[in-house]
């Protein structure tokens, strides 16, 4: 059967939720911001509504900068314990909607992906009927809206999803991907992040139709043979992950804060191995390898950004985690100047431990 995948992903979170709670504040701009130790003049956005946005404010601008553009805007903290709680009843709506239990994938706090292959018998009409009924349901349930996208797998939905924010519904049918895709700048390719795209530009690669025309040979010789086959096939609307809900025994991680916040490549190597070494001895320890690793950073302004890494087969091998983490790090460390507060090291997608090495695709 022709795979029939759902993405839904909640408009502006967590200022959504806040003018829900208080609708005097519904028709302003609605900023929420991770206040530092410093108080209200320090700290970043978090998210904020559309009013805000259009001013120019958003995600991880310093509060302070913020409040210049929009001095009239509603600026208020996060409680991100309240925003989880609303979480878990949108979660709950959308599980129900999946094929199955394991159907179901929540790929952060306001996002999901939903298998609904055999509940739509492979069928887009009804695939939007199922979509719509979703976005009723949130709406009357949760007072919220959320934007959905449906395509024949994770990538087309995910892009889909953000194709007409907010409150939007997408469907991108099998035979429609190439004239969904081809026309899009490449960095809104789900999975191509800055430093790819600046290199896809060196290489007079703008648009989606340019990577998938691109001779894949020397993509492969630019990016290695993992990497540039995931561009060319990315470029074809070819995805063939499945959806799969994820639970904390899939990971094993560690994230610390380093002593105080610095851009100094030595301290952060040394805390960077000291946490790949736990992670690996946890791993040996319930003998089990992995297939994808992750290096998350916090920096100065609290703004948090992840790198992974999808292996082609489980390892277990400690040199190929400190390479692998160390080579994402050292793209963090080359891409910006801004002191870093945490980092973070996580494996997942475990196994039984195989003991063998392996090259690695790519997921950036």
């Amino acid at each position: 059967m022709q795979r029939v995948i759902i993405h839904v992903d909640m408009d502006y979170f967590y200022a959504a939720i806040e003018e829900r709670e208080d609708p005097s504040i519904r028709d302003k701009a609605v900023v929420v911001c991770m206040y530092s130790n410093r108080g209200e003049e320090g700290g970043a956005v978090s998210t904020c509504n559309y009013a805000a946005r259009r001013a120019g404010i958003r995600a991880a601008m310093p509060c302070r900068q913020a409040r210049s553009l929009k001095p009239d805007a509603v600026f208020l903290p996060v409680r991100k314990g309240f925003y989880e709680e609303v979480s878990k009843n949108l979660m709950a709506i959308l599980h129900s909607y999946a094929d199955s239990e394991e159907a179901f994938e929540r790929t952060s706090i306001d996002e999901a992906f939903l298998d609904i292959t055999r509940s739509c018998n492979s069928d887009f009409d009804i695939a939007r009927e199922i979509g719509m009924r979703i976005k009723e349901e949130v709406k009357a349930q949760e007072k919220l809206t959320c934007s959905v996208g449906i395509g024949p797998n994770k990538l087309i939905a995910k892009m889909a999803s953000s194709f007409r924010k907010p409150d939007g519904i997408t469907i991108v049918r099998t035979e429609e991907v190439q004239d969904f895709l081809r026309p899009m700048p490449v960095g809104k390719l789900w999975g191509i992040g800055k430093v790819t795209e600046d290199k896809l530009a060196q290489m007079g690669i703008m648009t989606v139709a340019d990577l998938e025309e691109h001779d894949i040979m020397e993509l492969v010789r630019v990016f290695g043979k993992n990497k540039g086959t995931w561009l060319r096939h990315a470029a074809s609307g070819i995805d063939e992950t499945p959806v799969r809900e994820r639970s904390a025994s899939d990971q094993i991680g560690r994230m610390a804060s380093l002593k105080h916040d610095t851009h100094d490549e030595q301290i952060v190597f040394s805390l960077l191995t000291e946490l790949a070494d736990d992670v690996m001895n946890r791993a040996q320890a319930r003998k089990v390898g992995f297939r994808s690793v992750t290096v998350t950073v916090i920096f100065s302004n609290f703004k948090t950004s992840t790198k992974s890494r999808t292996l082609s087969h489980p390892v277990s091998d400690r040199q190929a985690l400190h390479d692998t983490a160390r080579e994402m790090m050292g793209q963090f460390l080359g891409e910006t100047t801004m002191n870093f507060r945490r980092i973070g090291v996580m494996v997942g997608n475990l196994s039984e431990k195989t003991g063998q090495k392996s090259l690695f695709d790519f997921a950036e």
